[in-house]
């Protein structure tokens, strides 16, 4: 056999893409033997990876090297390979892009572009026994996310691809920009970015907590602005913006981004860490809902997408207040 040796039952230039698992060829007609011929010194075909082939003797794209990576990653275990026929679909099972990888593929700027990375991150089910190889990081989850499509190639959700990024960068300048453009670029909010963070156990490295807490400052900026913006659009009453409410006695009750004091209606900006989220600002709510203010807690990511809908529930608890008993008097600060 030579390395002109027709592929049958299907021609070299009929195949469907660049890079082919071997599942694949195998599927199409080409036996092993013949993708190793093809492969021979000189040979119009590469191995790219373990079972995975480029079909070109050229350097591999960027396309080439993130499908290779997820035909590796996505291929059936070693015991079912015989049973199954061929990979449905793509060939990648449930393996996605993450990391780096996946924020320069997401679009982000301060993520270098794959073809610079050494490494293509790949998240896969726990179970699979599948090791690192070449240009191919393997990463683990009990419970994989689902995931989000770009032009046909699966992606760790943004929040998932961020954690997995940062646990394998030590530059803190570089952990800020990615952190700060995932909020600018509307890409998340800082709350699940916090959260994704907190469950890969990486609040425990300062220069990640230094990033994170410049996030929340940004993420609170933007949300603030958000705010601002609806209360003028759609003609609310203006409040008293960012006060701390009391007794008269001196007892404090809680700070709140926005208080309407002759309705009694009080608005909390949900854009804090979670620790805060669920200890002292969920106590103080309580407090101010038993002296009879109404509490409207709004989060980033409603104030993106759905100003009309709040300021209606606003608008309603406001006119409510004619309704009900009086709020207790209560003092009010700037915060």
């Amino acid at each position: 056999m030579t390395q002109n040796t027709p592929l049958s039952p299907r021609p070299v230039h009929e195949l469907t893409h660049r890079v082919q698992s071997s599942t694949q060829l195998r599927a199409q007609g080409v036996s092993a033997a013949q993708t190793a011929a093809q492969c021979m010194p000189g040979g119009p075909w590469q191995q790219l990876l373990p079972g995975v082939y480029l079909l070109n003797p050229g350097a591999p794209t960027n396309d080439d090297r993130v499908r290779g990576a997820l035909l590796y990653a996505g291929r059936p275990p070693a015991g079912s390979r015989r049973t199954v026929p061929a990979q449905s679909g793509h060939g990648y099972g449930e393996a996605m892009v993450t990391g780096l990888a996946a924020l320069a593929l997401y679009g982000f700027a301060s993520a270098p572009p794959v073809i610079a990375l050494h490494r293509i991150d790949v998240l896969v089910p726990r179970t699979r026994r599948l090791r690192s190889t070449r240009f191919v990081q393997v990463t683990r989850a009990a419970v994989l996310p689902r995931p989000q499509r770009r032009l046909g190639v699966p992606l760790a959700p943004v929040e998932r691809a961020l954690a997995d990024a940062v646990a394998s960068l030590a530059d803190a300048s570089t952990v800020r920009r990615i952190l700060t453009e995932a909020v600018r670029g509307g890409h998340c909010e800082p709350a699940s970015v916090v959260r994704e963070l907190s469950a890969a156990k990486l609040l425990g490295r300062a220069h990640v907590v230094d990033a994170v807490d410049a996030l929340l400052v940004e993420g609170r900026a933007m949300a603030e602005g958000r705010l601002y913006e609806m209360v003028r659009t759609h003609g609310l009453p203006q409040p008293l913006w960012n006060v701390e409410l009391s007794l008269p006695g001196g007892s404090f009750l809680g700070g709140v981004d926005a208080y309407w004091p002759e309705q009694a209606v009080a608005l909390e900006l949900g854009a804090r860490s979670p620790r805060e989220e669920h200890v002292s600002y969920a106590a103080e709510r309580g407090h101010l809902e038993r002296l009879g203010v109404t509490v409207v807690r709004v989060t980033p990511k409603q104030l993106r997408d759905s100003t009309a809908q709040l300021s209606v529930v606003l608008r309603t608890a406001m006119m409510a207040a004619e309704d009900r008993e009086p709020a207790a008097y209560v003092v009010v600060l700037p915060r």
